[in-house]
C-alpha cells in the first residue's frame, strides 16, 4: 500500500520503473504512461546501456522526475539508498537475463541493482529476452531464487523477438503488467508465491460442421480475473482458454484449446505438478456425436436431428482421481457453477457430487454473470463452509476465491 506522507494523510503511490538494457526498453514507455496517468508518481532508474535504446530526455519528460543512473550523481541525496527506500513498488520492465542474475546474487553494481537492494516493497520483474537466454539453466535458478525471496517474476510472452526469432521471451504487453502492478499496490498478499495453479476459462465450442456449433455465453473474464489476481499474489499461472477474445495476462502460460475435449487434455496436462486448480470455465455438457465434414446446407426437406451424447466431467475426473490417490491430483479444486434457477440446491448437490473443495455458485441469466464486468456468487466448501460475495467486480470475486483457496495451501 502507499506509504502515508508525514501528516499521516494516503500518498501518492511512488513506483520505480527500473529499465534494463533490451530492444523492449521503448515499451516501458507505455508502462509508464499508464503509471504517470493513473496518478502514480514515477521515478525511472535506467541502467547506463538501456539509455542506449531510449534517452534520459524521454524518460525525464514522460516521468516529470530526474532521471539518474550512477550512484555518483546527486551524492548528497543518497540516491542508491533513498529511491528504494522511499518506493512502494518498483517494477523492472524489461528485465534482462543480466539484471535477473545481479538482483538474484545480490550484485550492486549501479543505481538500480542498488535500489534493488535497498527496497523494502514489493518488486515484480518483466523479462525480456531471447528464448535460448530465457530457458538457460542459470537464468531459470535466477527466477527461482527471486521468486522464494517474494519477488513476483512474470513469465515472458511467446512472439516475435529481434530480427526473425519468435518464441518465449517477448516482453509481457505493457497494459497486462500494468495490471499486476496495480493489483500489487492494492496491498494483494504474497500467499501464493511458490505454488502452481491451473485455470480454465471462457466457453467451449462443440462442432457440427465446419460453420456451426454448440457453445454458450461465456466471455473468460472470471477466469482472467482470477489469472491475473493469482500473478500479483507471486503464483504460477497456467490458464487454459477456451475461445476467448482477451488479451493474455502478463506471466501466465496461456493454452488455448476449442471443445470441451481439448480443454480436458490441456487440464490434465497442465495440473502435473500444480498446487490448484480452478475450473472457471464454462464447458459444454454435450457435443453432436458426428461432425459434418462439409457445410450443412439448408435444403427444403427439414434438417437431420443432431444426436448428442456427454461430454467428460472434468471437475468430477479430477476430483475423481484425487479420492483414488492418482496422479496428477492438486491439493486444492475448485469449480464454478452456472445456475438460472435453485441455485443454492443445485450448488450443494454438485459440490456433493464432483467432490471439489470449493465451488462457487453464481446465477447467469440476462446481464448477469456472462460478458458483464461484475458478478456476485456463493462459495460453498466441503466442509460445510459458505461465502457469500456480493456485486461487485471480478477481480474482487477472484481474490476472495484466493484467499479461501490460501487458506487451505496454508
Amino acid at each position: 500500500m502507499p506509504t502515508p506522507d508525514q501528516d499521516g494523510l494516503p500518498a501518492v503511490p511512488r513506483v520505480v520503473l527500473g529499465v534494463s538494457a533490451g530492444i523492449a526498453a521503448y515499451k516501458a514507455c507505455e508502462l509508464l504512461r499508464l503509471f504517470t496517468e493513473s496518478g502514480h508518481d514515477v521515478r525511472v532508474v535506467p541502467t547506463r546501456e538501456a539509455l542506449r535504446f531510449v534517452g534520459e530526455p524521454t524518460w525525464a519528460a514522460l516521468s516529470g522526475n530526474p532521471v539518474t543512473v550512477d550512484v555518483w550523481e546527486s551524492v548528497h541525496e543518497v540516491p542508491h539508498v533513498r529511491i528504494g527506500q522511499g518506493a512502494d513498488l518498483v517494477v523492472v520492465a524489461p528485465a534482462t537475463a543480466d539484471v535477473l542474475a545481479k538482483a538474484a546474487h545480490g550484485l550492486a553494481g549501479d543505481l538500480l541493482t542498488n535500489t534493488l537492494l535497498t527496497a523494502r516493497c514489493p518488486v515484480v520483474f518483466a523479462p525480456a529476452m531471447h528464448t535460448e537466454m530465457w530457458e538457460h539453466p542459470a537464468t531459470r535458478a535466477n527466477v527461482a531464487t527471486l521468486r522464494e525471496r517474494g519477488s513476483i517474476v512474470l513469465d515472458p510472452a511467446v512472439g516475435r523477438l529481434t530480427g526473425a526469432d519468435s518464441g518465449r521471451g517477448r516482453l509481457p504487453d505493457p497494459k497486462e503488467i500494468f495490471e499486476v502492478c496495480r493489483r500489487v499496490l492494492g496491498g494483494r498478499p504474497a500467499d501464493l508465491a511458490g505454488r502452481r495453479v491451473v485455470i480454465s476459462a471462457g466457453g467451449t465450442r462443440e462442432a457440427i460442421d465446419p460453420v456451426r456449433f454448440i457453445g454458450n455465453r461465456s466471455s473468460g473474464l472470471q477466469g482472467y480475473a482470477l489469472a491475473r489476481t493469482a500473478l500479483a499474489r507471486g503464483a504460477e499461472v497456467t490458464l487454459v482458454a477456451a475461445n476467448v477474445a482477451l488479451p493474455d495476462p502478463a506471466g501466465a502460460e496461456v493454452i488455448r484449446v476449442e471443445s470441451a475435449l481439448e480443454l480436458r487434455a490441456a487440464v490434465l496436462e497442465a495440473v502435473e505438478g500444480a498446487d490448484v486448480v480452478v475450473m472457471a470455465a464454462a464447458v459444454a455438457d454435450f457435443r453432436p456425436a458426428a461432425r459434418s465434414g462439409s457445410k450443412i446446407k439448408k435444403t427444403a426437406a427439414d434438417p437431420d436431428a443432431i444426436h448428442l451424447v456427454k461430454n467428460p466431467d472434468i471437475l468430477a475426473e479430477l476430483g475423481e482421481r484425487r479420492r483414488e490417490g492418482l496422479k496428477p491430483s492438486p491439493a486444492v479444486i475448485a469449480g464454478f457453477a452456472a445456475e438460472t434457477d435453485d441455485v443454492l440446491a443445485n450448488g450443494r448437490a454438485k459440490l456433493a457430487r464432483k467432490g471439489c473443495d470449493l465451488l462457487v455458485v453464481n446465477q447467469v441469466g440476462e446481464n448477469l454473470a456472462f460478458g458483464t464486468p461484475d458478478n456476485a456468487a456463493v462459495v460453498l466448501s466441503a466442509d460445510g463452509g459458505r461465502t457469500d460475495i456480493p456485486r461487485g467486480p471480478k477481480e474482487a470475486l477472484a481474490d476472495t476465491v484466493w484467499d479461501l483457496v490460501a487458506a487451505r495451501l496454508g
